[in-house]
């Protein structure tokens, strides 16, 4: 194969690479949402609550960089899990600019009940793959995403 017929096969595998990649997280991501539905909240509801249930309080300046949603979508999805009193606003005793976000009793409760099956769900979606295709496929998704990230 000679250098320009590689390079135009490299450029269209890896066109193919990314809409295979595509599709299968939209896949993915539509399963895991419609398990998280049946929980009573939106996608993004259970992810600002599974945060701070698995890490502990959150600033809530800081909550849309670890879930990757919009800095302005906090707020509202803040106030609506409050509302529900699935968590509640701490003052940062430090500093009064930043306002923690704090997984409450309810919220606690919740968790517990729908976080396990929400985790045998994830298995579930996964289980086209075996435990050593699982680990192959982080490595290989950590390494382009890196390579991604420092273009």
């Amino acid at each position: 194969m000679d250098s320009q017929t590689k390079e135009i096969y490299e450029e269209d595998l890896s066109l193919k690479a990314f809409i295979v990649l595509t599709r299968a997280l939209q896949s993915i991501k539509l399963r895991a949402e419609e398990d998280i539905k049946r929980s009573g909240l939106n996608p993004t509801e259970f992810a600002v609550l599974e945060l701070i249930y698995s890490k502990g309080d959150q600033p809530i300046q800081k909550i849309g960089e670890q879930i990757l949603i919009a800095s302005s979508s906090i707020t509202y999805v803040v106030d609506k899990l409050e509302k529900k009193n699935l968590i509640k606003r701490k003052p940062c005793p430090k500093d009064r600019r930043v306002t923690y976000a704090s997984i409450t009793t309810d919220g606690t409760e919740l968790m517990n009940e729908i976080f396990p099956p929400h985790k045998k769900a994830i298995k579930e979606i996964f289980s086209g793959l075996d435990i050593q295709e699982k680990e192959q496929l982080i490595a290989q998704l950590k390494k382009l995403g890196l390579h991604a990230q420092n273009m």
